[in-house]
């Protein structure tokens, strides 16, 4: 019985942790790498991340569900009627796509592979931060003026190559996409729903892949429901997290991410 609450215990932890650092760019992969090695707490299955991310994915398509839905209502009227009102989400849509191909080319081939190179010990999560920190740190004060009608090819293909770099355990995506955006001149709000809607198709990608892997998990019986209370829980946080950080965005904070990412960096490589 208490092995069975410590489990429990245990996987409510870390949905919370992906919750809340899968939408604010500070990487939730690397914060669970940390978590297992200063902590203790360990998943052997790759079903637990393929379950919090979905969590995550989730709360991104409640959060942007008027977006996914006008998105998808004028791109598909403007393949019919040519109407010119929509042509703006259409090519928006045409970006998203092309954003999207750099990481899902790289993430089927190579993914496994960058991340148990990242993943053999933590002083590669110290560095990976602190990337991360100097990135965000450039680009604190910009305040672009791109909205949607003015996104560009080149735009989407830069973008979609910084996710790709996110891979790398210890990149934040959100922050790698996000830096990416910003850097090329989008309005803050633009920045982070190009990046967030730009997660969800990589985000059903790899969980569509990866269905027959969840469900010949042997360990899925005895721990249904570890799965399924960091599953629930991780769509919690990031809800609330995704939420709070489009704060953020608007009154252009970023900096406090940045410290925080040298500041956990820095601990790392020093007491490690």
């Amino acid at each position: 019985m208490v092995t069975e609450i410590v489990t429990l215990v245990k996987y409510l932890f870390l949905g919370l942790l992906q919750g809340i650092t899968e939408p604010i760019p500070i990487s939730s992969s690397g914060h669970l790498v940390l978590a297992q090695h200063f902590l203790g707490i360990y998943t052997e299955k790759l079903t637990f991340e393929l379950l919090v991310n979905a969590g995550s994915l989730i709360a991104v398509l409640i959060i942007y569900r008027e977006d996914i839905v006008r998105l998808t209502k004028n791109g598909l009227s403007y393949l019919v009627t040519r109407d010119e009102e929509a042509k703006t989400d259409f090519r928006f849509i045409l970006y998203l796509v092309v954003a999207t191909i750099p990481a899902g080319v790289v993430g089927v081939l190579f993914e496994e592979k960058i991340s148990n190179v990242f993943k053999s010990g933590v002083k590669g999560i110290a560095i990976t931060l602190l990337i991360t920190g100097i990135a965000l740190f450039v680009i604190r004060n910009l305040r672009g003026k791109k909205q949607d009608k003015d996104l560009r090819l080149r735009d989407a293909i830069i973008v979609g190559l910084a996710q790709m770099v996110a891979l790398v355990p210890g990149i934040s995506r959100s922050g790698a996409t996000i830096v990416a955006a910003i850097g090329l001149g989008m309005k803050p709000e633009t920045a982070l729903r190009f990046s967030f809607l730009l997660y969800i198709p990589v985000s059903v990608g790899g969980t569509l892949l990866s269905v027959k892997d969840i469900a010949n998990d042997p360990d899925l019986s005895t721990l249904f429901i570890p799965y399924l209370v960091a599953f629930l829980v991780s769509i919690i946080a990031s809800y609330f997290a995704l939420k709070w950080f489009m704060g953020i965005m608007q009154r252009g904070n970023l900096i406090y991410f940045s410290l925080y990412c040298f500041i956990v960096g820095i601990a790392i490589l020093i007491f490690a």
